[in-house]
């Protein structure tokens, strides 16, 4: 039981990790750029956030467990 909870801890810091990798990536000049001409975020932004999510989610699952 531990075991599940320190793993969900560990993917909780991950999904804040990930989480924050998009939002600097978003302040960057290229997805600057990119949100200008297509009026959103370059894809890769969108990848850490949706993963982020996701690990979000599970890593609460697992601590409530």
């Amino acid at each position: 039981m531990k075991n599940t909870k320190f793993i969900g801890l560990v993917i909780l810091v991950i999904a804040v990790g990930l989480a924050y990798m998009g939002y600097s990536e978003s302040q960057g000049a290229v997805s600057s750029i990119s949100s200008a001409v297509n009026g959103r975020p370059t894809d890769n932004v969108m990848f850490k956030y949706i993963g982020a999510a996701v690990l979000a989610l599970a890593g609460l699952l697992l601590l409530k467990k």
